[in-house]
């Protein structure tokens, strides 16, 4: 099943983050996002992940799905080791207040091995570098299973041989069929790897092949809209 965006507007204060967005994620596909700073990218994945919900419009197909944030906004200093971060995975199938079964548990271990992270599971959160932290959120993602995967800058920050690594994994993930949407800023990284994009600027600026939504012309286009954003735009109320 497709996942489908109907006119979706995600506002924050009344304010579209993402503005009347209308397109549809084919299954299996692997879609670059990308856009300006502000252009709504992230929100668009929470909301897709069920994390914010719509003042307009509807997302439609996306029952299972697994998100990657962002590692900057994530809080370390948690004590929880780096096994009970890839569990947390396994919530959604086994609930978050019932034990995780021996073979929930087998699948952890696999899923950090298949990461590089063997032998990681009882080090603390607080005490990995940022490129084993990012591996660790791919093993969580690993664990879910999903058929919709949605990545929010999955390498920035990565050293070159974890994201050879993390890419690997992805390019693992599409021969699997899954759909893998990334939100990414390497735009010699997208084209190399992304055969889709969607060019966000709020409103969509292009989703179509690649090299056909990243012209000149409209990443030049989405940059005026970023240009004339303005902190104090009118509302976007809610249709009637």
């Amino acid at each position: 099943m497709s996942l489908r965006l109907t006119n979706l507007t995600v506002a924050y204060d009344g304010r579209p983050a993402v503005h009347h967005v209308s397109g549809e994620f084919l299954p299996g596909s692997m879609t670059a996002v990308v856009g300006p700073n502000g252009a709504g990218k992230s929100t668009l994945l929470r909301t897709i992940a069920g994390l914010r919900t719509p003042l307009e419009g509807r997302v439609e197909g996306a029952a299972h799905v697994a998100l990657l944030p962002q590692a900057s906004q994530l809080d370390r200093s948690f004590p929880i080791s780096a096994l009970d971060v890839v569990l947390f995975g396994l919530w959604a199938g086994h609930g978050a207040f019932r034990a995780v079964p021996p073979a929930g548990r087998d699948a952890a271990r696999a899923a950090l091995e298949a990461v590089g992270l063997r032998g990681f599971e009882a080090r603390g959160v607080g005490s990995l570098s940022a490129g084993q932290f990012q591996r660790l959120l791919f093993a969580r993602l690993l664990v879910q299973d999903a058929p919709i995967l949605l990545l929010d800058e999955p390498f920035t920050a990565l050293d070159e041989r974890t994201a050879t690594d993390m890419l690997t994994l992805l390019r693992r993930w599409h021969g699997e069929g899954r759909t893998i949407i990334a939100v990414l800023h390497d735009l010699e990284l997208v084209r190399r790897e992304f055969p889709r994009t969607l060019l966000l600027a709020r409103d969509c600026v292009a989703w179509d092949a690649t090299e056909t939504a990243l012209t000149a012309a409209n990443r030049l286009r989405a940059r005026h809209m970023a240009e004339h954003w303005a902190a104090d735009a009118e509302r976007c109320d809610r249709a009637a």
